[in-house]
């Protein structure tokens, strides 16, 4: 059945392949962003407004005409930048939670799909961790995951007051073309971030925050985005949460060296381990198969199929001498 989706922060990193994979599937699209990260929905044939959608008003004109929302629009970014803004966080993903919320609400809408975060997963200790697990685990230390996880319950509170039927959905750690470092280290992706640094240094001696034994499970983002147009497509997801990831564990040491070879063919990356932020998490490694249960679906790409791509792009998109990194 052909949806018509609006979907919020969809000109962004993970929001412009959502949209392309909507658009395959010969859905109805309406992006909606203020246009403040970089991404791409140029040549698809969709309508962009350009909102603020922390104003009820500016949302609730964006949401007309449409029955379901991809709902994705935030305050994002790396580890670094979870330390610095966290008032900026709560506050502004608070207003565009109360404005996005209540537009679907007013509109009757048949379906919000929420994009939360692993971060809601931070002070987990049992791994893989399942949805289930988020009953019985500490509250998120961030502010980013906290938010993230107050949006999960904007889900099941305007389910139980208003009867907007919600589907939570969570992406670990997206990678993939379209994504470019920061202008400090930790305000993106450890990818792009890693990348831009093996360039600026000429293959030599860089950086790591911590000592590198840190796991994590990367996701390339057409399977995210193909995980969460799947979840927005099955009746068996409604009122439902998905853990959305690719299984493999592997640490920023590993990940260091893969991209250091991709880059220059051979050898070890010279590291020079500094301190890290607080409260960084050392494990985050999720259970997938409610997804693959429920939805039928499983991520395929795999670092070893999804790192080269992405480094040639970023090897041809560096603009180098970023000395803040």
């Amino acid at each position: 059945m052909k949806l018509r989706v609006v979907v919020t922060g969809g000109a962004g990193f993970i929001g412009s392949a959502v949209v392309r994979a909507l658009l395959a599937r010969d859905h109805t699209v309406r992006v909606v962003d203020n246009l403040s990260k970089h991404g791409s929905t140029e040549g698809l044939g969709c309508e962009l407004v350009t909102a603020d959608l922390r104003d009820p008003s500016e949302a609730r004109s964006a949401f007309e005409g449409f029955d379901h929302c991809v709902n994705m629009a935030a305050r994002i970014g790396g580890i670094g930048y979870f330390h610095r803004l966290p008032a900026t966080i709560l506050a502004e993903n608070n207003q565009i939670y109360s404005a996005t919320f209540e537009a679907a609400a007013e509109l009757r809408y048949k379906r919000m799909l929420y994009i939360s975060s692993s971060m809601v997963f931070e002070s987990a200790t049992r791994f893989p961790s399942a949805e289930s697990d988020l009953t019985t685990i500490p509250m998120p230390v961030s502010a980013y995951g906290f938010s993230k996880l107050s949006g999960e319950w904007y889900c099941k509170a305007y389910r139980q007051e208003h009867g907007l039927p919600y589907t939570i959905v969570r992406p670990f750690n997206a990678y993939g073309v379209n994504e470019y470092p920061g202008e400090e280290v930790g305000y993106a992706h450890v990818i792009p971030d890693l990348v831009a640094k093996f360039l600026d240094a000429g293959g030599g001696e860089i950086e790591m925050l911590g000592d590198g034994s840190q796991t994590r499970c990367f996701t390339h983002v057409e399977d995210i985005a193909a995980g969460i147009v799947c979840a927005l497509e099955s009746e068996r997801g409604v009122d439902e949460d998905f853990n959305i990831s690719h299984p493999r564990e592997i640490s920023m040491l590993e990940l260091a060296g893969e991209l250091y070879r991709l880059l220059y063919d051979k050898g070890e990356p010279q590291l020079r381990h500094v301190a890290g932020f607080a409260n960084d998490v050392q494990r985050r490694i999720p259970d997938v198969a409610k997804a693959r249960r429920v939805l039928g679906f499983e991520a395929k790409i795999g670092l070893d199929a999804g790192l080269p791509p992405v480094v040639e792009w970023l090897k041809r998109n560096h603009k180098g001498g970023a000395s803040s990194r």
